[in-house]
């Protein structure tokens, strides 16, 4: 590797505060204090000052520029082997280095903290996803603080920093308009920001935030809007933006796209391309890309395919009747994967246009964790109908009236259990279960010119997302900070790869990692792996005792963990048991939780709540989260609003939360008050007022009386002005959990996508005092089974 300092990047002007010779120990670095004359008037020729000297990373730091793909098995991308044509990893391949046995957490958040911050999941207190936080210091949500971030770093060195995409780090009590804000991407190192905070994004009606203010998108889906090129032009307009006003200042940029992410969706051009492709199935996709990953050597020869388990189905056994829908799934997924491999082209191309290419340090991480089997064993529509409990409403003939809309718009679709195992090939398993490669193993790319020589090459040396933020800072020349804003640091947990990028044989410096989440788990320690797996992604059955879980262990010569040794090596399995439970207790693993129902409750896990009470009180403008409102699900309750209607009659929303997958609306259309419950997108319930409402002040009710006797009922649906009843109607079923995974709740307009879709105005046209909600005292929650409630939980992942 070429030392900072030795080649010719432009950044850094080695003088001042960019010079090498600048303590960087303590953060932010001190102010320098001027010892000398001072003068009584400025034109003393004794008046001297040093000049003043912009801060600057030590000479020759690199640009930094980290991708980090969403829910992408090891086996999908075609630089590892897959289906699924991305051309611009091979591109980067071909000039850098694939990383085969680099890993993740097995899940998205976790995944992202310890990344961000070189740290363990755990160490850095996401356990899990924010919305099953606990009070545990382990699984809190709550990033200590001394346990900086590289952003925060690498800024107060003198980067820029800038953030595009999804942001899972935010604790859920810290996501509304007023804050908390310090662990928001602003808040934690970068300079801008520009994407979603949350667990997913429709990718046509995307929540989107700059910095902390929510923003609509540019366009429409009508328009050819994708959240994909949305955030690949902002990426492209930040680069031109620092490159124009500070070309000698190098840049840190994360780049986490929404996809590949349920909702999948992308324009029919993009799945077009795979038309066919996956009539074979499953099973057969696995041979094939298996046979593809031993030609290009990212497995050895000797590798064994691993057995497809007992709990995923056989494609043969599958209904004939689904399989052109299954096979569809796959097409759109594959064509988001490319398109969303194009789009990270595009910001490649345009470091290549700015001189910057070969100056810019590149991880392309290739998933934040196995792929996604979190959309059944059919794959579903509306994946918000797997979440709640409810996948048998999509019916086979169902789905396949809707073949042609997954993908679009209309569409909130995943893929089945199947795909999800055959995008992990040669692997094991997928997301969620920490303890096996096919959630935790993912393809990634390093690519630097000017940093090192090697190209198109393989490594194989062990590693683990918390070596990239030790890394960064080995190339940049930057010291591990002792102290940072005042506190302390804690140590980096990860290694550095730099030693691994012009020496294949090098041997691996990280030798020993363990693995956990759900309580599937795992450890690595000088190519041995022992492993147990708790819990299935797709199931809800009753759970063993952590004691009773089997353990496997495999041996160093078993690159995709196909035979268990543990029969021949018990002394070897027990050491390894002991070892995990060492590391457990030194990352903050413990206590091992892996309840349901209690971790999504928050006053029974001890985190904070945003809101609480039977009313709560809105006003114009608000646009806010799901989890920022009182439930109004299996319950009755009223929302009344005080209004002003202009001379020429009512039009527009009032209040609105959801959108196309499910939600309710309530607004005025030609005049009338009107409220419209959406079924998950598969039926619309209205009910609408017998006259005009009046011009001038009034006060507009929906009166809602739930039916009982379980969750997911109807109820009689009453539209008031002024107290007296104008409309009377039936919403004959309910949602019982959530609306949808990203969509928020609109006063006096509906930002993201129809929550009712016949709307002759979205914006309210007149003037809103305040909204309130209501709710009466038959709630139905208790209802809510725990294994519907961690269905819910797991839209946020």
């Amino acid at each position: 590797m070429k030392k900072p300092g030795k080649k010719s990047s432009g950044n850094g002007n080695g003088k001042g505060l960019g010079a090498s010779d600048v303590q960087r120990a303590v953060l932010p670095i001190p102010d320098r204090q001027t010892v000398g004359i001072t003068t009584y008037d400025a034109k003393d020729p004794n008046t001297h000052y040093p000049p003043i000297t912009p801060l600057r990373p030590p000479p020759g730091a690199p640009n930094v520029l980290i991708f980090l793909i969403y829910d992408v098995g090891f086996g999908a991308s075609s630089v590892f082997g897959g289906p699924c044509h991305t051309p611009t990893a091979e591109r980067l391949a071909a000039g850098g280095l694939r990383y085969t046995r680099f890993h993740t957490t097995a899940l998205c958040a976790p995944t992202r903290a310890a990344m961000l911050c070189g740290r363990n999941h755990h160490s850095v207190g996401m356990g899990a996803i924010t919305e099953m936080a606990t009070s545990a210091p382990g699984n809190c949500s709550l990033r200590p603080k001394n346990k900086a971030p590289l952003a925060e770093i690498l800024k107060l060195n003198g980067y820029s920093t800038s953030y595009l995409g999804k942001c899972h780090e935010v604790p859920t009590w810290e996501t509304s308009p007023v804050g908390p804000f310090d662990r928001w991407p602003t808040g934690s190192g970068f300079e801008y920001f520009y994407g979603f905070v949350g667990g997913e994004a429709n990718q046509y009606y995307p929540g989107l935030f700059e910095g902390t203010s929510a923003v609509e998108p540019p366009r429409t889906p009508e328009e050819g809007y994708t959240l994909n090129e949305d955030l690949g032009d902002k990426a492209v307009r930040w680069l031109h933006q620092q490159k124009a006003l500070a070309p000698d200042k190098p840049f840190f940029m994360y780049y986490a796209p929404g996809a590949t992410h349920a909702p999948h969706h992308v324009p029919k051009e993009w799945s077009a391309k795979y038309k066919g492709k996956f009539d074979g199935g499953w099973d057969k996709q696995r041979e094939e890309t298996f046979a593809r990953q031993k030609k290009l050597g990212v497995i050895p020869k000797d590798a064994v395919l691993t057995a497809r388990p007992k709990e995923i189905p056989a494609w043969d056994d599958m209904p004939a009747e689904l399989k052109p829908i299954l096979a569809r799934e796959m097409e759109i997924y594959a064509g988001f994967l490319e398109q969303t491999d194009h789009e990270i082209g595009r910001v490649v191309a345009a470091l290549e246009e700015l001189g910057s290419l070969d100056d810019t340090l590149i991880y392309l991480i290739i998933g934040d964790n196995g792929a996604s089997a979190e959309g059944s064993l059919n794959g579903c529509f509306n994946e918000m109908t797997t979440l709640n409990g409810m996948p048998g409403i999509e019916t086979v003939e169902f789905l396949r009236d809707k073949i042609d809309e997954f993908g679009t718009p209309e569409a909130y679709n995943h893929y089945a259990v199947g795909w999800a195992h055959a995008m992990c090939t040669p692997y094991q398993w997928t997301k969620q279960i920490a303890s096996h490669w096919g959630g935790t193993r993912n393809g990634t790319i390093v690519h630097w010119p000017g940093g090192f020589d090697a190209k198109g090459e393989t490594r194989s040396q062990f590693h683990h997302v918390i070596d990239v933020a030790r890394t960064v800072l080995e190339v940049a020349g930057l010291p591990e900070p002792e102290m940072v804003n005042g506190i302390s640091q804690a140590p980096l947990e990860g290694v550095s790869m730099a030693y691994s990028f012009d020496d294949a044989k090098a041997p691996e410096r990280h030798d020993l990692q363990y693995f956990e989440m759900f309580g599937n788990r795992g450890l690595y320690h000088q190519g041995w792996t022992a492993v147990t797996k708790h819990s299935t992604p797709w199931t809800v059955d009753p759970l063993p005792a952590f004691d009773d879980d089997v353990w496997e262990l495999y041996g160093p010569d078993d690159w995709t963990q196909a035979k268990n040794v543990v029969a021949a090596n018990r002394d070897k399995l027990a050491e390894m048991q002991r070892l995990w439970l060492i590391e457990a207790e030194k990352y903050n693993v413990l206590p091992l939780d892996d309840r349901r129902y209690e971790r999504i409750n928050p006053d029974l896990a001890g985190r904070p709540q945003l809101v609480a009470g039977s009313s709560q009180t809105l006003y114009a403008g608000m646009h806010i989260t799901e989890m920022s409102v009182l439930t109004v699900k299996n319950k009755s309750h009223s929302v009344t609003a005080k209004v002003t209607v202009p001379a020429g009659g009512a039009e527009g929303v009032i209040i609105t939360q959801g959108g196309r997958v499910g939600g309710w609306s309530l607004y005025a259309k030609q005049g009338k008050l009107k409220y419209c419950y959406n079924f998950f997108g598969i039926q619309d319930f209205f009910v609408e007022s017998t006259g005009a409402i009046p011009p001038g002040e009034h006060e507009l009710r929906m009166q809602f009386k739930y039916d009982g006797g379980g969750v997911a009922k109807g109820g009689d649906v009453t539209l008031e002005v002024d107290d007296k009843p104008v409309g009377k109607g039936r919403v004959e079923r309910t949602i019982p959990m959530g609306y949808s995974a990203d969509e928020a709740c609109d006063v006096g307009t509906d930002s993201g996508s129809p929550t009712a879709p016949d709307y002759s105005a979205k914006a309210w046209n007149g003037k809103i005092a305040w909204v309130r909600i209501d709710l009466g005292d038959d709630s139905q929650d208790h209802l809510v089974t725990p294994e519907d409630r961690i269905r819910r939980a797991m839209a946020h992942e």
